[in-house]
C-alpha cells in the first residue's frame, strides 16, 4: 500500500483524485491540502510515501512547499502536477529533488501508476511536460531569475540579499544584468517582463 498526501488548490480536482487514486491502485490518501503551507504541514505530520503537489498554488507555491519539505525530509518522494511546464520550472523542480512531473490533464489511472512507480524508486516525467520545458528561450541565469522572483514579491535590495544569502552588491549586479537582458529600466519591470514570458 502506498500512502499519499494530495496538495492542490483546485478543490474539484483534489477531491476527484482523492476518490479515484485508491480505485486505480493500492493507494491510501492520508490528507489533503489546499495550499503550499498546508501541504508542508500535512507532509511533515503524516510522512506519506509520496506527496502529490500542484505546481501553481496561492501563497507558497508548489516549488516553495517542496523546498521547505526537502529541508525537513530530504528523502520525501514527490510527484508534481502542472497544467503547463514553464521554461526553467522543470529544471528547478529536478534540482529540488522532485522525482516525478505529470500533467494535470492526465488520467487518474496514469497518475496512480506514476505514484506507485515513484514509491518503488522510479522517476517519471510526462513527455508533454518535458517537451514544453525543453523549449527554453530564457536568457537569464538561475541566479538572475532568483533575484527577480523575490523582487516580484516586493522586497527591497537589502531584503533580497538577506533572503538569498547574497551580498547587496551581488544582488544589484544580477538585477542590472537582468534589466539589460530584458531591455527594461527597473528591477520591477524586469520581473514583470520575466513573468509575462513564463520564465518565473
Amino acid at each position: 500500500m502506498t500512502t499519499v498526501v494530495l496538495a492542490d488548490d483546485e478543490a474539484l480536482l483534489r477531491k476527484a483524485l482523492a476518490a479515484l487514486l485508491p480505485m486505480e491502485g493500492e493507494i491510501t490518501v492520508l490528507a489533503e491540502a489546499a495550499d503550499g503551507a498546508a501541504a508542508v504541514e500535512a507532509t511533515l505530520r503524516h510522512r506519506p510515501d509520496v506527496l502529490v503537489v500542484d505546481l501553481e498554488m496561492p501563497g507558497v507555491d508548489g516549488l516553495g512547499a517542496v523546498s521547505s519539505i526537502r529541508r525537513a525530509l530530504p528523502e520525501q518522494v514527490i510527484l508534481m502536477l502542472t497544467r503547463h511546464a514553464r521554461p526553467g520550472v522543470l529544471r528547478r523542480a529536478l534540482k529540488l529533488g522532485v522525482q516525478g512531473f505529470v500533467s494535470k490533464s492526465a488520467e487518474p489511472a496514469h497518475i496512480a501508476s506514476v505514484v506507485t512507480a515513484l514509491h518503488q524508486g522510479g522517476r517519471w516525467i510526462d513527455p508533454e511536460v518535458s517537451v514544453l520545458a525543453l523549449v527554453d528561450d530564457c536568457p537569464l541565469t538561475d541566479r538572475e531569475l532568483d533575484v527577480l522572483r523575490v523582487t516580484r514579491d516586493g522586497y527591497a535590495v537589502a531584503d533580497i540579499a538577506a533572503r538569498l544569502h547574497l551580498a547587496e552588491g551581488t544582488v544589484r549586479n544580477y538585477l542590472s544584468r537582468a534589466m539589460q537582458k530584458t531591455g527594461t529600466r527597473t528591477r520591477h519591470e524586469a520581473a514583470r517582463y520575466a513573468r509575462e514570458h513564463d520564465w518565473l
